[in-house]
């Protein structure tokens, strides 16, 4: 369920394409910094979007630079990173080593467990800096199982499993915005989940595995059934995203929120290389 968060670079500006980078690139270099090189193989770039959006709400200060890396070693690369860059690059962590376990255990993967087991240590730190994340991600994940165990085919029940998750890591503190940022993530994972379950549909039905819409598998009208479910729990997120205080980087977020969210969707049900005409107006 990774890879949804991502910005749709074609509507955005130089300048904004530019600082969106720099946060990727700074968040790579804080998941080095904090977790060694290793972590680095965990980057993504959905939680360049937490990055962004603390970074928004709490403006806290900020370091940048220039450098090459493994991944540009001729080129130097802009970065600019804050403590919310710190506070995502650890939850990547702890979301990779759980996602590794839960291979493990769902598939007997062998090369998830060793890749858990490197992660161990890294994880165990921000386990002690995180435990509320960490519970939420713990208890989202076995949430999960139970219902594909049980083969329990209900979509809100499964989606709201991802919302949990998402709930919990998107409260950076605890303060004033908490519960606009637990309602807003909830909503978000719930998204999330639900494009992934309708994306896999095909691929889960023809292997028989868990997918809480196989009962829709081969209908005719699965694209507009699918697009206003997601229309109505992307809603609910923009209500809640609305109601924070954001200024820095706001139309980066809308972006990603608004149209790099129905990317992989469209490229499936609908063949569009573009934003479909409803994906920002909900």
């Amino acid at each position: 369920m990774f890879g949804y968060l991502t910005a749709f670079p074609e509507y955005l500006t130089k300048e904004q394409q530019d600082r969106y980078r720099a946060c990727y690139c700074g968040l790579c270099r804080s998941l080095k910094e904090r977790h060694g090189n290793l972590a680095r193989m965990t980057l993504n770039y959905d939680m360049t979007f937490l990055v962004l959006l603390e970074n928004s709400l709490y403006e806290p200060e900020e370091q940048s630079g220039e450098e090459t890396c493994p991944a540009h070693p001729i080129q130097a690369r802009a970065w600019w990173k804050s403590e919310a860059t710190d506070y995502a690059a650890d939850l990547n962590l702890a979301l990779a080593y759980y996602k590794c376990m839960d291979d493990w255990k769902d598939d007997s993967n062998a090369l998830a467990l060793s890749q858990a087991k490197l992660m161990e240590a890294e994880f165990k730190k921000v386990q002690k800096l995180y435990p509320r994340q960490c519970e939420a991600m713990e208890k989202s994940i076995k949430a999960l199982s139970e219902l594909e165990a049980a083969k329990i085919e209900d979509p809100d029940a499964a989606a709201e499993t991802f919302g949990m998750l998402m709930a919990e890591a998107m409260v950076f503190r605890e303060d004033r915005w908490s519960d606009t940022l637990r309602s807003m993530g909830r909503a978000l994972g719930r998204f999330i989940y639900t494009v992934d379950a309708c994306l896999d549909l095909s691929s889960d039905t023809l292997h028989n595995r868990y997918n809480p819409y196989r009962k829709y598998y081969g209908l005719h009208d699965n694209e507009k059934r699918f697009r206003d479910i997601l229309k109505m729990t992307l809603g609910e997120c923009l209500v809640h995203f609305d109601r924070l205080p954001l200024v820095l980087d706001v139309d980066i977020m809308k972006n990603i929120l608004c149209i790099g969210l129905w990317a992989q969707f469209n490229k499936k049900y609908s063949d569009r290389k573009g934003p479909s005409d409803d994906s920002g107006s909900v």
